[in-house]
């Protein structure tokens, strides 16, 4: 079964710093493409609230699922420095999307060990947006 998801990492200052979509409605065409990609951010920014929330009141970096839009679950994992990842996926996969959150993690942990990396900056690198697709077949 394949399913949709869309995954956002944002930064300390609310920023977005990487962005990617995979599943079936990812591939679609013209404007759907483009008004589910606004759609899909519109959910991830109104979970932003929830999630700020939620990281107070617990220990865990896996927020599990924080919210959910119709037939869309919204995910979280906040890193040590207030990072958030956030995933919007339509199939519910808790161990799948644990270990993905963990992988993508010490994947941008590892960018930022590049001294050329800028904290909050945009992340651009095609080899980490190959490595976090790799880790979407891979867990989700």
């Amino acid at each position: 079964m394949a399913s949709n998801s869309y995954f956002v990492i944002i930064g300390t200052r609310d920023n977005p710093l990487y962005e990617a979509e995979w599943g079936p409605q990812a591939r679609g065409e013209g404007g759907k493409k483009e008004e589910h990609k606004h759609l899909n951010q519109f959910i991830v920014h109104a979970a932003l609230d929830v999630v700020d929330d939620l990281m107070w009141g617990t220990n865990s970096m896996y927020l599990k699922v924080v919210d959910k839009f119709n037939e869309w679950y919204i995910s979280a994992y906040i890193t040590a420095s207030g990072v958030r990842f956030m995933l919007l996926h339509d199939a519910a996969n808790t161990d799948g999307i644990r270990n993905f959150f963990q992988d993508t993690h010490e994947l941008y942990i590892k960018t930022l060990l590049n001294p050329f990396t800028e904290i909050n900056a945009p992340i651009t690198s095609a080899s980490f947006d190959t490595k976090v697709r790799a880790l979407a077949r891979k867990w989700l």
